[in-house]
């Protein structure tokens, strides 16, 4: 007998097979669409969904800072084929070979004599042709322009320059150069070359210790008596003095000397082609042997060759900014 149904008491349907998984996947679709949306419309504002900032650049995922740019590497040729020398009487050999006079043959520059090895014997294939001595004894910092003009004509592919110890060795300490003035000269000796000889290489040598010379000459009773005829008396006067006003003197000439030193440093540093010798030669322990015999402060012919070698280990060395 068949069973009737009141509309009230229908049964539910069954669901069909397969109808949950056409639901799972259409709520799949839906929430896969609205992502989309939703990162199409946070780019449009302006968002991030990336990285990147709101001017849309892109930046290293985790960084809030663009890449700093990298630092323009030095240029330096350690073989140079011509070499052209400016700066004082230690460049000009002076007292070297004889009693108040130049001896150019032993500079540690531009020297041609076998026993010095000089920096141009060192490097270049023809020394006599191919360096110049344009150093005068008596050079202070303010003479460089004009020298560096006359290296510069020569186009020399390096110039080295070591001057400033006649800025500090005045005869007075109130005559020494200002810190200030000095880098204006050194600055300018730079431009004068440029202007001129734009791809040459600067070799710049720091003004040598000369509280530490004062230290070893004094030991010589000659040195004594050739310094009280005027040699840089803002040191070496009354050489033997301990008194407070003499040690006081002789620390202002060294801190000024410190002074020229950073001077040649920082700005030797700005030029791409200059190298400064980190203080190589202000570090030297100059030995009685190193220093000349007639005026116990210039360099010997012995002293003129570890200033040669010196430079040459220097100019060759590699250093990781170049």
């Amino acid at each position: 007998m068949t069973e009737s149904h009141e509309p009230g008491n229908a049964r539910p349907a069954r669901p069909r097979p397969g109808a949950p998984k056409r639901s799972r996947t259409v709520a799949i679709c839906a929430f896969i669409l609205m992502t989309v949306a939703g990162l199409i419309l946070a780019v449009a504002c302006g968002g991030s969904s990336g990285g990147g900032d709101k001017r849309g650049e892109q930046r290293a995922e985790g960084s809030s800072r663009p890449h700093p740019e990298p630092s323009p590497r030095r240029i330096w040729d350690r073989s140079p084929d011509s070499l052209a020398a400016v700066g004082d009487s230690i460049t000009r050999g002076f007292d070297a070979c004889s009693l108040l006079a130049d001896c150019t043959k032993v500079s540690w520059a531009t020297g041609t004599a076998a026993g010095v090895d000089s920096l141009a014997r060192r490097l270049l294939s023809d020394p006599k042709k191919e360096s110049w001595n344009y150093a005068a004894s008596g050079a202070v910092m303010a003479d460089l322009p004009e020298q560096m003009r006359k290296a510069a004509a020569h186009k020399p592919d390096m110039v080295t320059v070591m001057s400033g110890a006649n800025d500090a060795c005045r005869p007075t300490v109130g005559q020494m150069t200002s810190v200030e003035q000095f880098r204006a000269d050194f600055r300018a000796g730079l431009q004068a070359l440029r202007s001129e000889a734009p791809k040459t290489q600067v070799y710049v040598s720091s003004v040598p210790n000369l509280k530490r010379l004062w230290r070893e000459g004094r030991k010589n009773p000659i040195g004594q008596r050739v310094w009280g005829l005027g040699i840089c008396q803002s040191m070496l006067k009354d050489p033997q003095s301990t008194d407070a006003a003499d040690q006081e003197r002789r620390q202002e000439v060294h801190d000024r000397v410190i002074a020229y030193n950073t001077v040649l440093k920082t700005e030797c540093a700005k030029d791409l082609r200059c190298r400064y010798d980190n203080g190589a030669v202000f570090n030297y322990r100059f030995t009685g042997a190193e220093l000349s015999n007639w005026d116990w402060f210039h360099p010997s012919k012995e002293g003129q060759r570890s200033l040669a070698e010196l430079a040459y280990g220097q100019i060759t060395a590699r250093r990781s900014a170049d």
